[in-house]
């Protein structure tokens, strides 16, 4: 899946993958990118290796070991070895892909094509709310880019109907910002509310001054097209897959 957005920039490839189109089975049917999944490693470099053709990357599309920090990273060459542990990618270096892996948790991915810096981060709660789409920008700068110029786009993630949560959960958001009340909806369940993740994200990135948009998907929602962290711990699963959302210059 496309956005406009970015795919009206010259230079700019991008893509926000679905389950479709892979070669994995069973419940990591079919396009698993997730190498921290327990599907057959064969078939998730066989996956990745699809989503780098699609892109037109002779490489696979470097992500890295995602562990919900406000950590960005910025790469010249494509990743190898041991991924480092962040949950933002970027790179002012044409024909260096990167993405980041996604089961409800938000991907987003930022492009200064005038500048030629793109990122893209991996933004669940704990990551927008510890700053990540602040240091991906921040990166961003640090090689020529202009917030004024940066697209950002959100792709598929949990939406508020299926994001239920704790008291807990909504005294951490208030106490850091009595406004981030307006980002919680009352839930059937007693102490409980619905967290919009996504309106949360797009809010920090305008209050960043780049230009936000999203595909407004739903992973917990729609199973055909996304796998969800969320529906398969409610539905007692031992695992699941991962989607990849990934962004590239051309040569």
């Amino acid at each position: 899946m496309r956005h406009e957005s970015l795919e009206t920039l010259n230079g700019v490839r991008h893509g926000f993958f679905t389950r479709q189109g892979g070669v994995s089975e069973g419940i990591y049917q079919s396009l698993n990118i997730g190498v921290g999944s327990e599907d057959d490693p064969a078939s998730i470099e066989e996956n990745r290796r699809r989503v780098a053709d699609s892109l037109g990357s002779e490489a696979l599309v470097s992500t890295p070991w995602q562990i919900h920090s406000p950590d960005a990273i910025t790469i010249d060459a494509p990743l190898s070895g041991e991924r480092p542990k962040s949950d933002a990618l970027v790179t002012g270096t044409p024909g260096v892909a990167i993405g980041v892996v996604t089961a409800d948790c938000g991907p987003v991915l930022f492009a200064d094509a005038e500048a030629g810096v793109i990122g893209a981060a991996h933004a669940g709660w704990r990551g927008a709310f510890s700053g990540i789409l602040e240091n991906t920008v921040h990166a961003m700068e640090a090689l020529g880019a202009k917030r004024k110029r940066i697209v950002a786009v959100l792709g598929p993630s949990i939406s508020q109907p299926s994001y239920e949560v704790g008291p807990e959960f909504v005294e951490r958001f208030v106490m850091a910002d009595e406004a981030n009340h307006r980002w919680f909806a009352s839930s059937q369940k007693s102490g409980h509310a619905l967290f919009d993740l996504a309106g949360y994200t797009l809010a920090r990135l305008k209050a960043l001054g780049v230009q936000a948009d999203t595909l407004g998907l739903c992973t917990y929602q729609d199973e055909q097209r996304f796998f969800s962290y969320r529906r398969t711990t409610h539905r007692g699963e031992p695992d699941y897959g991962r989607q990849i959302s990934a962004i590239m210059l051309d040569h």
